[in-house]
């Protein structure tokens, strides 16, 4: 089986148990990572991947941030969206604007219509979580975009926290609207 993954954990140790127990247990293979944004919990374990020559990508604002932090560097960058092949299915990297960060990307299968919206997209009943980095007030438009571009999605998967529905896209847009 071939896989994806979409963020890393927080630190190398955390993302060496995960590629061995995805290498073990599942008896698959990551094929690539995607960083969603230049924050230690996207690539923090960044290094542990490149280790195992397993590609990596994000967004060319991700690798510029993540230079200027002095952490590791995806080594492949896309301009607006970058489009991989699964196997037969293709999944698509995108960025919509700012909100958590300058550089918050998310990932869209097609297929199955499930949407990662990394740190960019809280759980239900979450509070708005680390603004250090956030452009507060392009937050809610950036996720309004991200609604009308997949508006068939049927699965949300928050950076932290519980998968939902397309409430979890109102719910952010909502939380951060006043500001």
């Amino acid at each position: 089986m071939k896989l994806l993954s979409f963020d890393t954990p927080t630190n190398d140790k955390s993302s060496e148990e995960l590629i061995q127990w995805i290498n073990g247990t599942l008896h698959s293979k990551i094929n690539a990572v995607i960083a969603t944004h230049f924050h230690d919990d996207s690539l923090g374990g960044l290094q542990a991947f490149h280790i195992h020559n397993i590609p990596s990508y994000s967004y060319s604002k991700t690798i510029e941030l993540a230079k200027e932090n002095h952490f590791v560097v995806p080594e492949s960058g896309f301009n607006d969206f970058l489009t991989l092949n699964v196997g037969n299915e293709k999944v698509i990297a995108k960025f919509f604007g700012e909100g958590h960060t300058k550089d918050n990307s998310v990932v869209y299968f097609p297929k199955e219509k499930i949407l990662f919206g990394g740190c960019l997209l809280k759980e239900l009943e979450a509070g708005k979580g680390y603004l250090g980095d956030a452009n507060v007030p392009a937050w809610s438009a950036t996720v309004e975009k991200v609604k009308r571009e997949y508006p068939d999605v049927k699965i949300v998967v928050p950076g932290h926290g519980e998968y939902g529905d397309r409430r979890l896209l109102d719910y952010t847009i909502n939380l951060f609207k006043s500001e």
